[in-house]
C-alpha cells in the first residue's frame, strides 16, 4: 500500500465518523439532554436574580 491509498482509507473513516458524529447529534432521542443543556446558563442567571433580592 503506498501513501496515496492509505491516505484515501483515512479520509473515508474520518467521513464515517463525521457522518456518525452528525446523525448522533440530530437524532430525536438526544433531544431532551441538548434542549436542557442548552438553557442551563439561563437557569444559572435565575439562581442569581434570586440571591439579590
Amino acid at each position: 500500500m503506498d501513501q496515496g491509498t492509505v491516505g484515501s482509507i483515512f479520509t473515508v473513516i474520518v467521513f464515517v465518523i463525521f457522518m456518525g458524529i452528525v446523525w448522533w447529534a440530530f437524532s430525536g432521542r438526544n433531544k431532551k439532554k441538548f434542549d436542557e443543556a442548552a438553557n442551563l446558563p439561563f437557569a444559572d442567571e435565575d439562581k442569581e436574580e434570586s440571591k439579590k433580592e
